[in-house]
């Protein structure tokens, strides 16, 4: 109905017009002239648009029906590249429980197409198979299940999905393409799951030598760094070092060398100033005495006092079961200290503590402790 201009004129102004000030804001609210769509439709808000919905919806449509605008509404979706959308509404028409097996295959094989390119390709794969057993004819979806498989890295299944698909067109272009690259990446993958095998028994086989080199030495290992002593086992996987964190020590391992000796990473601790050495391949028959002079021959700038002399210096080893303390010789081997009765290897890497003769930390170090002296 129109009614008098507000300022009085003879203009007509309907009731329901658009402002002038704001008609851009009222047009977009209508939903033929909308420009996008609200991801989600507030009622209140948007009473055009959820009527709308309604109707394109309407529950009293068959499941066929409401399958098919689903279908469609995922389509434009999936054009528009909104894949997460399309797979919603994929499988709102999957719900609908539609008994056209084909309107099924159909979403299950949009909804597949959707889910690949969002990287769900076990869940594309899925829908890949339900699509054909509904449809065993439904090339795109035996294509898509190949795919997934590539993706996947299942190359002998792709290429049996590819053998089912140019079964129905043997001049199937993509079909053709994906065989050729699985079956060149299967073969890939065997030769180098043989090469895998045959590096792992060769490292069994080192591993085995190594034990019956330790074995034969009398050496005792606590293969957990529990504070349980556990005598030597029938692995070595945990002979590493894994229980020391230190970026230095990183990878070190006991190895035997051309000459069928036994190379220990080993650790120097300096409790009075919080401080490590550590030396990545220590020979059995070295010496101590022969690596202080190389490690002190420079004496290290936290030695402040520069009291850190090899002459001046007191090796121990800690007995943790007895809470006992042990005074080790300078001039002994590695191998001589290893084989001590009471002397355990822990996390693959023999650790050794150095003092300062009769340094005042030293002697509160030891207060109340069991300390064997040479």
């Amino acid at each position: 109905m129109a009614e008098p201009g507000a300022d009085g004129g003879a203009g007509p102004r309907y009731r329901g017009g658009l402002h002038p000030d704001t008609w851009e804001q009222e047009l977009e609210a209508i939903p033929m002239f909308m420009k996008q769509c609200p991801a989600e439709i507030d009622a209140e808000r948007h009473p055009d648009l959820a009527c709308l919905q309604s109707l394109l919806f309407d529950e009293e449509q068959s499941p066929a029906e409401l399958a098919r605008m689903y279908r469609n509404e995922g389509n434009e979706y999936f054009r528009e590249k909104e894949y997460q959308k399309a797979v919603v509404a994929y499988t709102e028409g999957l719900k609908k429980k539609c008994e056209e097996p084909e309107m099924n295959a159909v979403l299950h094989a949009n909804r597949g197409a959707a889910q690949f390119y969002l990287g769900n390709y076990r869940s594309a794969l899925n829908d890949a198979i339900q699509a054909t057993k509904l449809k065993p004819t439904h090339l795109k979806a035996i294509i898509r299940g190949a795919l997934c498989h590539m993706e996947l890295k299942n190359f002998s299944e792709a290429i049996a999905w590819c053998e089912k698909g140019l079964q129905i067109d043997s001049k199937e272009k993509k079909l053709l393409e994906v065989r050729a690259k699985a079956d060149k990446l299967k073969r890939a993958q065997e030769r180098d799951a043989r090469k895998a095998k045959v590096m792992e028994k060769k490292e069994q086989c080192e591993k085995e030598i190594l034990l019956a080199a330790i074995k034969e030495r009398n050496i005792k290992l606590a293969l957990e760094p529990s504070g349980e002593e556990e005598e030597i086992s029938d692995g070595l996987a945990e002979i590493s070092l894994d229980g020391f964190h230190s970026d230095n020590a990183t990878g070190a391992k006991v190895h035997l060398d051309a000459n069928g000796n036994l190379n220990w990473p080993v650790l120097f601790l300096y409790p009075e100033h919080k401080q490590t050495d550590f030396t990545v391949a220590f020979h059995e028959n070295s010496r101590f005495i022969d690596h202080l002079m190389v490690m002190f021959a420079e004496l290290p700038p936290w030695d402040v006092e520069r009291k850190y002399l090899p002459s001046s210096l007191e090796l121990y080893f800690e007995d943790g079961e007895r809470e006992e303390m042990y005074e080790l010789n300078p001039e002994h081997t590695l191998l001589q200290v290893l084989q001590h009765e009471r002397y355990f290897v822990r996390a693959g890497t023999p650790a050794v503590l150095v003092f300062v003769k009769g340094s005042p930390y030293s002697n509160k170090y030891f207060s109340g402790k069991k300390v064997h002296r040479l």
